[in-house]
């Protein structure tokens, strides 16, 4: 990482470090929460203002850029105001700059202002004009950012944690994944753009670039979709901030919706957590005025099945994005390992065309959602042949006695420093099992053949042998508070299990 200088303008004192400047920024959201505001409500206007101050900054010298923001609209504009005169405005400069094109109108599309009290709204204009964003090191800004976001993770009324993927299990794919500058890199369910800047952060930091690596890398290797527009907004601003795309440029990341159709370009590599939920649909009005739902099924020709389940068919199309040598890790709830029907013709049919490699079963408590169980998949697309690509999976289970919590005791890298070491990212043909029958059955890294996974039922890959110390050791029971959050984790996966049959028979 490059060193930063402390920046100080004429109205603030030095910034000292990332950690202070989260602080400071979100300390403000807490008095905003006593009028109404939103975490992500705020983290919103944040993201208008804070792209429209370093807007302004890059017309100064020594950059003089023209990023096409009128003067009447520029953050100037915003500083000289207060009252209703500035509330006014404010609306006046949204509806503007929504109108504009490339990521400056993607910033600032449906943008409201969700701050109803002016004189808040200036003390927060005041706060974003104490730094000057542009002077701050790429890396900083970026964790400052990446800080707020989580910040907003946490709150899991707002549901914002179901678009965060623990930076802890992203470092750790990407470690495995090894993503090597050329390569092109996509995600077609970004949310706040986590994977990209892990790859992104990854090349960075292997191995000594160019000049015109470095904007290859910026410009030419990132791709993505998110089609929930604040989502959106808040991953093409993490990645701006991060260095990647053009304030004056076109965005990297669209909002159309990933599986519509067929992926205009194929790519390396795909990193991906598309959204879990157990299907998609629309509600419409009935002949009768009475509201009523359909399932939102994709009828692509390239599918191998047809299914309303969301995360099968992000299998299919991420399958479809792949170059002939192109690689993907996919987080997917376990239903997609153990579903019939489409499900299991879907997993056949990835065993037979991709060398579906490896599957590494994670432990409850890592995400923001209760009750989500998940796995990563990893594999590799190869030159069709006739017989099935797939020889062996190996299973890391990361999941059977481990306790993880979200404050308490939170997931890091080094925690899954042993699954990566096991995965061999630098030659995975030379893997060894750590699990024996006879000397170490808690082993938990072991390779199962293709055959030995057709004939389990349904061509399962929910496949576990390591026995739960909790349910043999009633004298030698976890933590009461690891306990409770077990309890409240199955009861939370069974209840969802519950809402996808009922919903299946609606």
């Amino acid at each position: 990482m490059t060193e930063h200088t402390p920046v100080t303008t004429a109205t603030t004192k030095p910034i000292n470090n990332t950690a202070d400047i989260v602080k400071k920024v979100w300390s403000f959201c807490n008095m905003l929460r006593d009028d109404g505001v939103s975490y992500s409500d705020y983290l919103e206007q944040i993201t208008y203002l804070i792209f429209l101050k370093m807007a302004y900054e890059y017309t100064l010298p020594p950059y003089k850029k023209n990023i096409g923001v009128e003067e009447k609209y520029n953050w100037q504009s915003l500083t000289s105001r207060t009252g209703a005169d500035l509330e006014a405005h404010y609306l006046e400069l949204l509806r503007a700059l929504a109108q504009k094109k490339g990521l400056l109108g993607q910033i600032f599309a449906k943008a409201q202002n969700k701050i109803q009290d002016p004189a808040k709204l200036a003390r927060l204009i005041s706060m974003i004009d104490e730094t000057n964003w542009t002077r701050l090191g790429t890396d900083v800004k970026g964790d400052i950012y990446e800080g707020i976001l989580e910040k907003n993770a946490e709150d899991t009324k707002s549901g914002a944690g179901q678009y965060f993927t623990p930076r802890a299990l992203i470092q750790a794919i990407v470690a495995c994944m090894q993503p090597k500058v050329g390569n092109s890199i996509a995600d077609p369910a970004c949310g706040t753009g986590g994977f990209l800047l892990a790859a992104y952060d990854y090349m960075e930091s292997h191995g000594a670039l160019d000049t015109e690596q470095k904007r290859k890398l910026k410009d030419e290797t990132f791709s993505g979709n998110e089609i929930v527009a604040n989502t959106l907004r808040l991953c093409l601003m993490n990645l701006f901030l991060h260095g990647i795309g053009e304030m004056d440029g076109e965005s990297p990341i669209s909002s159309n919706d990933a599986l519509v159709s067929p992926p205009s370009k194929k790519v390396d590599m795909v990193l991906a957590n598309p959204p879990f939920g157990r299907k998609s649909s629309m509600t419409f009005t009935n002949d009768e005025g009475e509201a009523d739902s359909e399932d939102l099924v994709y009828n692509r020709q390239d599918f191998w099945a047809t299914t309303s389940n969301k995360q099968v068919n992000f299998l299919q199309h991420i399958y479809t994005m792949l170059k002939t040598s192109g690689r993907a890790a996919v987080v997917v709830p376990d239903n997609v390992l153990f579903e019939g029907g489409p499900g299991e013709t879907v997993r056949k049919k990835l065993m037979e065309v991709t060398d579906l490699h490896t599957i590494l079963r994670l432990p409850t408590g890592i995400f923001y959602a209760n009750g989500v169980k998940a796995n990563v998949l990893f594999f590799d697309n190869h030159v069709g042949q006739e017989k099935a690509v797939t020889k062996d999976i190996w299973i890391y289970d990361y999941r059977t006695n481990v306790h993880h919590t979200l404050k308490k005791k939170p997931m890091s890298v080094e925690h899954l420093r042993d699954f990566i070491d096991c995965y061999k990212p630098n030659n995975r043909y030379e893997r060894t099992e750590t699990y024996d029958a006879e000397t170490n059955p808690d082993g938990r890294w072991r390779k199962f053949t293709r055959e030995e996974v057709l004939k389990r039922d349904k061509t399962s890959l929910d496949i576990f042998w390591i026995k739960d110390k909790s349910l043999m050791d009633l004298d030698n029971l976890p933590e009461p508070d690891e306990l409770v959050n077990d309890i409240i984790e199955n009861i939370e996966a069974g209840l969802a299990s519950f809402r996808a049959v009922a919903s299946e028979l609606s």
